[in-house]
């Protein structure tokens, strides 16, 4: 027998283990930059979201099932927004919901139109809204779910993971700050958005906001430019809101009717550069922007 196996054998039942990294399988690209921020070496996150698709409206694999099941940890964003996870049996010894501590503050929508974009097909953003973290309020309440659920699998790195989470909520809270003082300085104005996923955004910073259901990267149709004048007549706004950077064409096009583009990316998938913080620093930005005369 190999002497390394032997003395393998040997060693206390669960120490090869605790000195490995916790496997954590996460819901979306926020998730896992919160737990590889809090858990940096403790830590090996499963992600396997395609990075041109929405994990909301992702559809797995057997296999990626199957590495969720497997998982130490297995972290969900609540808010029914993995649409998949209705349909497979995760183990609730290991699941948990980070949003469950304000889900009594959920917001709820009706009636807005199925559409589709990318490979995830057909689907609507009716029911509870889901973009929980962009109330970044919020997203320190989602943290705080990892830290705990991290150090009740970690107790012995529970300082560095304390002192990890206090330097998140730090730079969150910075950026928690300018928004609340963006929105003041907007003083109620109209603003429109791309898409039906700024709610808990709107509400925390208090902006005056209305949204339609356009794809960034799609030129706007002459039926969603007449939809458009139609809002703008009972709803004045100078500053649409997208998603993602859009396509020229349509800036053009609403910069015709009055309105400036800016861009506020959710970030629910991998970015194309920097991470989940740098891209929530540039909204900010953009967003303070908004309020310059």
């Amino acid at each position: 027998m190999n002497k390394l196996f032997a003395l393998l054998l040997l060693l206390p039942a669960g120490l090869i283990a605790a000195d490995s990294p916790l496997r954590v399988a996460v819901a979306n690209y926020p998730l896992k930059y919160i737990t590889e921020r809090l858990g940096t070496d403790q830590v090996q996150t499963i992600y396997p979201v395609p990075t041109d698709q929405d994990p909301a409206f992702w559809k797995p694999k057997d296999a990626d099932i199957a590495a969720f099941q497997q998982a130490d940890l297995i972290l969900m964003n609540g808010a029914t927004y993995s649409k998949w996870a209705d349909k497979a049996t995760l183990p609730r010894s290991k699941t948990v919901d980070t949003s469950a501590s304000f889900k009594d503050k959920f917001i709820v929508i009706a009636n807005t139109t199925t559409h589709s974009h990318g490979p995830g097909g057909e689907h609507s953003h009716s029911g509870t809204t889901f973009t929980t973290w962009i109330d970044l309020q919020q997203a320190i309440m989602q943290a705080q779910a990892v830290r705990d659920a991290l150090i009740k699998r970690r107790p012995t790195a529970k300082d560095s993971i304390e002192q990890n989470f206090a330097a998140l909520r730090s730079d969150i809270e910075a950026l928690d700050a300018r928004l609340l003082t963006a929105g003041k300085a907007l003083a109620n104005q109209p603003v429109v958005a791309s898409h039906p996923v700024y709610h808990y955004f709107s509400r925390r910073y208090g902006i005056n906001l209305k949204d339609v259901l356009w794809e960034p990267e799609e030129e706007l149709t002459d039926a969603q430019m007449a939809d458009l004048k139609k809002l703008l007549s009972t709803h004045p706004a100078k500053w649409m809101i997208w998603e993602g950077e859009p396509a020229k064409a349509s800036v053009e096009k609403i910069k015709a009717l009055g309105l400036q583009s800016t861009v506020f990316d959710p970030c629910g998938n991998t970015p194309d550069a920097g991470d989940w913080l740098s891209v929530m620093t540039a909204n900010v930005t953009h967003i303070e922007k908004m309020s310059v005369p």
